[in-house]
């Protein structure tokens, strides 16, 4: 197995050379300055559009509640304040459920079911793109239909299958359908794609199994598309309230936690929209920062998605 292991090694080098180069020989278009002046300004305002949201978001946090209100709004700040930070604080020590339990229901919630949706997702996109069985096809076909749909649609006969398994109000409702989230499935499938066959068969004629190619030569291949997978499957996990599943105080997570201080979108409590933006700040943090480690590597899955050898 040593010597196996030493010619997966150097097959695996050999490949990611040869990725590097065929990356780096990317043709330069062949554009005027004018055209990549005009590039540029697209790019550029179409980058304003996107940061819009964020930069406001992140003002309003800072915003007193007078300049919160103010019409028309203002983009940053004037005046900032801790005090929307400061009151959010305060108003979750006075929970009888600790601030840090609703962190921590997040944080395992997030954590335990990108752990397990990677896992799984990982599985499935290995053995529909390595092998061919009766149904592959079909299955890839269902899980690229499923992307159609949006969550929303979807969460009735979610609710009522949850309700027959006895899982309403218990983690396993939150967790368990994270495993089986189609956009990680379907991403680290088609970046499976872009590695040789003839890598995975040499590996079969030095003897090894499947379990061992699994782990030893196609994940360490597929990291970008499984870090991008791990950044949507928090995102969808730790914003989600979860306020159909879960009623248990002890169990609810840190969004639904801050919805409640808020008061319902239907009846808003005015006087608290500025814990409000505080709160949507503190939920922001988490999913920015990995995004921005994991960028470099959400940015070449997406480029090597559609790639076929």
């Amino acid at each position: 197995m040593d010597t196996l292991a030493k010619r997966n090694q150097l097959a695996l080098e050999k490949f990611r050379k040869r990725k590097g180069k065929a990356s780096r020989a990317v043709r330069k278009p062949n554009r005027s300055l004018g055209g990549d002046i005009f590039i540029w300004i697209i790019l550029a305002i179409f980058g304003a559009f996107f940061a819009f949201p964020l930069v406001f978001n992140i003002n309003n946090a800072f915003k007193p509640l007078d300049e919160i209100f103010i019409f028309p709004p203002n983009l940053f700040v004037i005046n900032p304040t801790m005090n929307n930070l400061s009151d959010l604080f305060i108003i979750m020590s006075r929970s009888w459920v600790t601030f840090t339990r609703y962190i921590f229901n997040t944080v395992f919630y997030t954590a335990a079911g990108t752990i397990g949706h990677l896992f799984f997702a990982s599985l499935g996109a290995f053995a529909i793109s390595k092998y061919e069985f009766p149904g592959s096809k079909f299955f890839f076909g269902l899980i690229i239909t499923t992307l159609m749909f949006n969550p929303f649609v979807l969460a009735i006969p979610s609710f009522l299958i949850l309700a027959q398994l006895g899982w309403i109000d218990n983690p396993l409702a939150v967790i368990i359908p994270a495993f089986g989230m189609p956009l990680g499935f379907f991403l680290l499938k088609q970046f499976m794609d872009t590695i040789p066959a003839s890598l995975v068969e040499a590996a079969k004629i030095d003897g090894a199994n499947e379990w061992y190619i699994y782990a030893r030569i196609v994940m360490p291949l597929v990291k970008p598309a499984l870090l991008t997978a791990m950044v949507f499957s928090v995102q969808a996990l730790w914003n989600n309230p979860q306020h159909l599943l879960i009623h248990t105080e002890q169990l609810k997570t840190l969004p639904l936690a801050i919805q409640q201080i808020i008061g319902s979108p239907h009846a808003p409590n005015i006087a608290r929209q500025g814990i409000n933006a505080a709160g949507i700040l503190v939920m922001m943090i988490v999913p920015i920062i990995i995004f921005i480690l994991a960028q470099s590597n959400i940015l070449k899955t997406m480029a090597s998605s559609g790639i076929k050898e």
